[in-house]
């Protein structure tokens, strides 16, 4: 129960961060547009000093990146509980006009002639064109303007779904001002037209499937996501196979063998596999194996010409492209376990469970194997639901020497890049697979530990 209300914490708590950092996404396409306009005016700043981005384009990039809301409605937006609008058209109201047909007609109803006017709009995605009638600050009707049929006869747009709101000059002026964040402006009020916006409504957000698009990469976030996954389980499956096939049985053996040199030998071997970081182990394999003498690939996953290969062909050039970089994955992670699971089994050899086992007449190596094992592998069953963590996740810096495009480099260039789409996606993605990890951990303990159960 507690899985949601942790995922939504987490990520709230981010979503709020990436949008009063600097460099927003909305900063960044600003700039980048100020950077590639003929004069070369600096980035920063509002409306005034950014002149190669009208104010409509830096209003459609607030909708896009939401910031046309405040925070919670951005949120609430982004989860798709709260609708986003699409097909957005607008249309502003003349200082002058209103036809005089219109005039006339409130006028003989008391209305003030320049308190009337209309404005065609012409509606995206449909490319018919729309009339619209306010009255004061009100919207008093918007109707397709049929060629050939009377205003009488015309059709209202919220039959087919269009909504529409009135922006007053004053409403403009204000959102203008906000965008200033308290720098000078030489516009005033004077400067804008009331407006209507015409547009329809979707729910479009994460509990549709839908993480919104990676600025960075121009692409889906979730597609980038799954693009990255099978590099991710690849190398992560890997890892958990060898370091748990590797560290449980050296373990035993080391405890067995506690003080003798084979104890000795290979607890100097993994501190110094520990004292060393993946990346830098892989820089250097990188360089003797790969550059220096050529026995390895240098980079990637695969080679160029992988798909022409046959299906042996294949198992071959992903293995001989996964030995160094899966080397400086696992050296690192031997230690811990390995000297859990020894100490954990001393611990329990020395209990009187065991001793009492063995006077009974139970060899040495069935109490091992069949009482003290099961025991000292609790703590390490413990973290085993974060095994699932850990395949996603991958190493930033492992899959950078190696030019491997997993889940970890695609968060690493969200965050640099301030991509706050692929942040988020990357973020939800990582904090659900976490919270899932916990309860897979509890269920592991449960099973092996009979002094644990849920009732």
């Amino acid at each position: 129960m507690l899985v949601p209300l942790t995922v939504l914490g987490v990520t709230l708590l981010v979503f709020a961060i990436t949008r009063i950092m600097p460099g927003s996404p909305l900063e960044q396409e600003m700039n980048q547009a100020s950077a590639a306009s003929p004069d070369g005016g600096g980035g920063g700043g509002g409306g005034d000093q950014q002149s190669s981005l009208s104010e409509s384009d830096i209003e459609e990039l607030e909708r896009e990146f939401l910031y046309d809301k405040n925070i919670f409605a951005a949120y609430a937006t982004w989860l798709g509980l709260w609708p986003r609008e699409r097909l957005y058209s607008e249309g502003e109201f003349k200082k002058e006009g209103g036809s005089k047909e219109v005039s006339e007609e409130r006028i003989g109803n008391d209305f003030i002639k320049d308190d009337v006017r209309e404005t065609i709009v012409s509606l995206i995605g449909s490319g018919r064109q729309v009339v619209v009638r306010r009255d004061g600050d009100q919207i008093e009707w918007a109707k397709y303007a049929e060629r050939g049929k009377p205003r009488e006869e015309w059709e209202d747009i919220s039959k087919d779904g269009w909504k529409f709101r009135f922006e007053s000059a004053e409403d403009r002026f204000e959102r203008h001002l906000e965008r200033q964040k308290g720098e000078e402006t030489k516009k005033t009020v004077d400067n804008y037209l009331p407006r209507v916006a015409i547009y329809q409504t979707k729910f479009s957000g994460v509990v549709q499937g839908d993480f919104g698009r990676s600025r960075a990469f121009g692409d889906p976030v979730l597609k980038l996501i799954w693009s990255r996954m099978p590099v991710a389980l690849y190398f992560g499956i890997l890892t958990a196979i060898f370091t748990y096939g590797i560290c449980l049985p050296l373990g035993i053996v080391k405890a067995i063998k506690h003080r003798t040199a084979v104890d000795n030998l290979t607890s100097v071997l993994i501190f110094i596999g520990y004292a060393v970081p993946g990346f830098a182990l892989g820089s250097l394999l990188l360089v003797w194996f790969g550059a220096m003498k050529p026995i390895f690939p240098m980079m990637g996953l695969v080679s160029s010409d992988f798909e022409s290969m046959g299906i042996l062909g294949k198992i071959k050039d992903l293995a001989w492209h996964t030995v160094l970089p899966l080397t400086a994955y696992l050296v690192s992670g031997f230690a811990v376990k390995t000297m859990m699971m020894k100490n954990n089994l001393m611990d329990n050899l020395a209990a009187d469970y065991v001793r009492t086992a063995v006077s009974k007449g139970v060899s040495f190596n069935k109490a091992v194997t069949k009482h003290a094992f099961r025991n000292s592998f609790i703590p390490l069953a413990a973290n085993l639901g974060q095994l699932i963590t850990m395949i996603v996740a991958g190493s930033i810096l492992i899959e950078t020497v190696f030019d491997i495009q997993g889940f970890g480099l695609l968060q690493y260039r969200a965050i640099v890049s301030k991509d706050q789409m692929l942040i988020m996606g990357t973020l939800t993605i990582a904090s659900f697979l976490m919270v899932i990890g916990n309860i897979i951990s509890d269920l592991i303990v449960a099973m092996i530990d009979p002094r644990v159960k849920f009732q």
